[in-house]
């Protein structure tokens, strides 16, 4: 089996959360309303929604901030939530006995949730730097900035 290497990255920090005991569509509710946003504006609206699933996200997230800020030393002001995805578990079978000897199964699905949060503020940082260099002032003349458009130069979407 060959392995992959991922690159490091050092701008995001994560945390998951395995067998949940909630089903995946529930949590994938709760989740879809977060991804994109700003980790405190993820917090008010996980602690102001009325789904059961808020709570376990609500722990996730917070994790997930509490790691960047102890292992990375990020600030909680800039991070974001670059990635939130909710994948299914395994699922829990028990028997209920019922009446006359008989049983009834009882089937619990669990979801495992991956929380990926970025810190914006390196980007900050690397866009007020070329802004700089764009200045008529700067003396480095040398850096050709230019951005493809791959819609209208006939690139890769313009197959008919």
């Amino acid at each position: 089996m060959i392995k992959k290497k991922k690159k490091k990255s050092y701008t995001s920090v994560y945390a998951l959360g395995q067998y949940i005991s909630m089903s995946a569509h529930k949590a994938r509710r709760v989740i879809d309303q977060i991804r994109g946003r700003s980790y405190e504006e993820a917090l008010m609206i996980l602690e102001l929604m009325p789904y059961r699933g808020c709570y376990p996200i609500f722990k996730l997230v917070y994790s997930a901030a509490a790691n960047a800020s102890h292992n990375k030393g990020f600030k909680e002001t800039n991070l974001v939530i670059s990635k939130a995805e909710v994948n299914q578990g395994n699922t829990v079978k028990k028997l209920k006995p019922r009446a006359r000897g008989r049983s009834f199964p009882i089937k619990r699905s669990t979801c495992h949730i991956t929380i990926v949060l970025e810190d914006i503020s390196l980007y900050q940082q690397y866009e007020e730097y070329l802004m700089y260099l764009k200045k008529p002032g700067c003396s480095n003349e040398n850096i050709n900035l230019t951005c493809y458009d791959t819609y209208s130069s006939g690139g890769l979407w313009d197959k008919k």
